[in-house]
């Protein structure tokens, strides 16, 4: 399994923004191999982080060959102050089973 993390300080947005924001979501939902999404704000710095999870990084790197994807990385200047995109192998994942989350326990503690 495979993580995305976008981290970004937002400027403005505009319908542009908006309109491709939604596209991109449909086509990360749609594409085979998501598994899901978490998003997180830092409000003492203004961050945002949204972290995508993937089964393979072949199904993270369709999506970000997806024309709709490119396009709006072309314009993220006009959207972001800035943005920071860490892609990690995740080893393990456990917890006490109380809280839902995207990806499927690959270890149970």
């Amino acid at each position: 399994m495979y993580t995305s993390t976008f981290t970004f300080k937002k400027k403005q947005y505009d319908d542009v923004f908006y309109a491709l924001d939604e596209q991109i979501a449909s086509l990360a939902k749609a594409t085979p191999g998501y598994l899901g999404e978490e998003t997180w704000e830092n409000a003492a710095t203004g961050q945002i982080s949204n972290v995508y999870y993937w089964d393979s990084l072949e199904a993270l790197q369709a999506l970000i060959a997806n024309p709709v994807h490119q396009q709006a990385k072309a314009a993220q200047a006009n959207w972001l102050d800035g943005y920071q995109v860490v892609v990690a192998e995740v080893l393990r994942t456990y917890g006490d089973g109380k809280l839902e989350h995207p990806c499927v326990e690959i270890h149970r503690a």
